[in-house]
């Protein structure tokens, strides 16, 4: 494993391998056992787009593994004024023991890695969320020990979210339902991934997609560099809430699943977040853990 670029790169022994170094790296974290397999390396941690968790999880787990975290605005490169990417990632290569970038475009992370000679970790795009998914994938075994037999429900917007957890979902052995408005569905790359799983359902119903459902996903109607179409999205996602009713379709021990940041009364319901942030903030925590066996698997 060279890069995290996406989830379709990924086998499901590599997805497991990184699950079971994420589960030993949070033991050690825990039980004060020191874990430095990236001393002395750099990652440079490039920022087009803002970010809570990505930022503070990637820098603090990059200290934790005895490495050095460099924070990157696009404000801080050329990149942002004009240089060609393929130019940033040979010039990085030369200082950098490895890159994270969060961005718009896909092909950018995809050109960092093939003009580059140093592993290059998705850290979000608007096709993909890797690091996220390695993360939910972390917290459903954790709270539910496998994933064989176990069913993921996705409701909202088919994002970058909605083509993660499918690809990472059906990977690991789940059954996945996703439910989007017409219009809103996931990429055509994933779905045609999908079509060779009989465990995929797409629908417009949130409700049949909860049906006996073990672990349920959602995420805001509108995303990062969306929010022009903040009113209109309202309009055509009333309806896709994790609320009573859709958790009553559920299986009765079902867990809950939010990216963050949520908007309560949008996309979940105060009352569903609230009686689920347990699961949700173990969920929160583990894109920590998660991350850190991603950066040993590429970089160490």
């Amino acid at each position: 494993m060279k890069h995290l670029l996406k989830m379709l790169d990924l086998s499901t022994e590599e997805i497991i391998d990184i699950l079971n170094l994420a589960d030993q790296l949070k033991y050690e974290l825990k039980h004060n056992i020191p874990h430095p397999h990236l001393k002395g390396k750099s990652l440079g941690m490039i920022f087009q787009k803002s970010s809570t968790r990505t930022r503070v999880s990637f820098e603090t787990g990059m200290y934790q593994l005895g490495g050095y975290p460099l924070f990157l605005s696009s404000h801080d490169l050329q990149i942002g004024r004009g240089e060609p990417v393929q130019d940033t990632a040979r010039v990085l290569s030369r200082y950098l023991d490895g890159i994270m970038i969060r961005t718009f475009e896909q092909k950018e992370v995809e050109d960092l890695a093939e003009y580059g000679s140093i592993p290059v970790i998705n850290g979000l795009t608007d096709f993909c969320h890797p690091c996220q998914v390695l993360a939910d994938l972390m917290t459903i075994r954790e709270f539910k020990g496998q994933f064989d037999g176990l069913k993921m429900c996705f409701i909202g917007d088919g994002n970058n979210m909605a083509n993660s957890l499918i690809v990472g979902g059906l990977k690991v052995g789940m059954k996945v339902s996703v439910a989007c408005p017409e219009g809103y569905h996931p990429d055509k790359q994933v779905l045609d991934f999908a079509k060779a799983y009989e465990g995929f359902e797409l629908t417009d119903s949130p409700v049949k997609a909860a049906e006996g459902a073990d672990v349920i996903f959602t995420d805001v109607w509108a995303s990062m560099g969306q929010e022009g179409e903040a009113e209109k999205r309202k309009i055509a996602f009333k309806g896709y809430q994790v609320n009573d009713e859709v958790m009553a379709a559920a299986n009765p021990d079902a867990m809950v699943q939010h990216c963050l940041p949520a908007h309560r009364e949008e996309e979940i319901t105060e009352k569903v977040f609230e009686a689920h942030a347990n699961e949700i903030f173990e969920e929160a925590e583990n894109r920590l853990h998660a991350q850190k066996a991603v950066m040993v698997k590429v970089m160490g």
